[in-house]
């Protein structure tokens, strides 16, 4: 039979597009993208082994080995200007699940009426189900949602352990520690459940969101007895040096080197996204160990609790398809920014709701780092008072403005400068100063902002 021009171009052209479709579609036969978020709970910026700053030699522990969340950086992109969306764990969270600053919810001048409200947000799980019903969504570990106790499965969640919180891992008030365990803060047994939701879901041919919100490493100090005699036989650094805290901080790494080691296995890295992130800055001190030569969150000031970058800024990878492999990114992100992050790589068709305070990074990711974050709001809001200090914090480009609402004292930092923020330059910029604050007061007045310490 005799074939003519036109008629092999036709063939050759379906035979292509055949062989490209069959490449985009993934082995579990869901043209959806999977999703991980990996959540670690009081882990510094400088808490790993990998360079959180690859321009910044301080910005690793100088004792702590996390080989398994190096070979994710080296998988994907990190952040070097990674932030949690708040000093504390319970509001973090909750960022995390609506897109929105805890100055929306946990620190609303009418709190006890906007639990309610909370319950009708948007959120991840239910986001993903809109773009496609087919997802599974499952959280496993620490949900911690405190006073409201609002349930994962009320939030859209399929599978999750409940309402647990730092009790429920191994908390500093119901375990003599430190002590070595054989599942400390119950890292692999978590672990276990969360790549069994993953063979589910592959079998099932279902795309899925999965959320694995470590209890470590927050008090209590838990371990294996091999990581700590590892710890023990090693010389300590000179802001890290506490065998026990080590041991604990490499157990869990262990467990998101198995949960990696699950997502190859079941053929999955092709259409995976994965996020790490912790949920607050380090502690600045611990209560065993003594006192450390250099601070614990060295270059970054202060700690756990508090605006200044030591108790928000944190690791932050991102590593899934089209990622750039090893490479790194300064724009600043924020956890508030998942959401709608994952509602453009999953295709979410509707409008998203006008109170995210995130913004989509997907255009980041995929565009070797570069790029900006487009949000409702051109600038990052941190927030805290009722039952915590109130204070704020606004972070604009490379400026970054915090205030102290009992002290009265508001200061300004150059971050590409001044990552320590050790020079105050609200004197020499008011300008700079005014312009910051302006845009705080008013963000904060907009969403109904408590700004004073109130009983709970």
């Amino acid at each position: 039979m005799r074939i003519t021009i036109l008629s092999f171009f036709l063939l050759f052209t379906m035979v292509l597009v055949n062989a490209f479709a069959a490449t985009d579609i993934p082995e579990n036969g869901s043209s959806s993208p999977n999703f991980i978020v990996i959540l670690t709970d009081d882990q510094s910026w400088v808490g790993t082994s990998f360079l959180a700053n690859p321009e910044d030699t301080r910005s690793r522990s100088d004792y702590y080995e996390t080989p398994n969340l190096e070979r994710l950086a080296r998988k994907g992109m990190r952040f070097t200007n990674g932030y949690a969306p708040a000093p504390f764990c319970c509001p973090t969270r909750k960022s995390i699940l609506t897109g929105q600053t805890p100055a929306r919810h946990e620190y609303q001048k009418d709190r006890a009426n906007w639990t309610k409200n909370f319950r009708k947000q948007l959120t991840i799980p239910q986001l993903l189900k809109k773009a496609n019903p087919a997802y599974r969504t499952a959280h496993f570990g620490k949900w911690d949602a405190r006073y409201d106790q609002v349930t994962p499965e009320e939030m859209g969640y399929d599978f999750s352990d409940g309402l647990t919180g730092n009790n429920t891992g191994g908390g500093k008030k119901n375990v003599e520690w430190p002590v070595a365990l054989e599942d400390p803060k119950l890292i692999f047994s978590l672990t276990e459940r969360a790549g069994a939701f993953m063979e589910q879901q592959v079998k099932a041919g279902n795309p899925f969101y999965l959320q694995v919100s470590h209890y470590a490493v927050h008090l209590a100090i838990t371990y294996t007895q091999r990581s700590l005699q590892k710890y023990q036989a090693k010389s300590p650094g000179s802001k890290h040096h506490i065998p026990e805290f080590a041991a604990m901080t490499e157990d869990m790494d262990t467990g998101i080197g198995l949960l990696l080691d699950r997502v190859e296995s079941l053929g999955l890295s092709d259409n995976t996204y994965i996020i790490f992130l912790s949920d607050n800055g380090g502690r600045r001190a611990q209560p065993i160990g003594g006192k450390q030569e250099q601070a614990r969150n060295h270059p970054l000031r202060d700690g756990k609790g508090s605006m200044y970058e030591g108790g928000i800024r944190v690791p932050f990878i991102v590593a899934g398809p089209n990622v750039e492999k090893n490479s790194y990114c300064h724009v600043p992100v924020s956890g508030v920014d998942i959401l709608p992050t994952l509602a453009e790589l999953a295709k979410y068709p509707g409008s998203l709701p006008p109170v995210l305070d995130g913004g989509s990074i997907r255009s980041i990711i995929h565009n070797k780092g570069v790029g900006e974050v487009k949000r409702n709001q051109p600038f990052l809001v941190f927030h805290q008072a009722v039952g915590r200090k109130p204070q704020s914090a606004i972070r604009q480009g490379n400026y970054k403005l915090v205030k102290i609402w009992e002290e009265e004292t508001t200061e300004l930092y150059d971050l590409s400068k001044d990552v320590g923020e050790e020079m105050n330059l609200a004197k020499t910029m008011p300008g700079k100063k005014e312009a910051l604050e302006k845009l705080l007061v008013a963000y904060l007045q907009q969403v109904g902002a408590e700004t004073r310490r109130t009983k709970e």
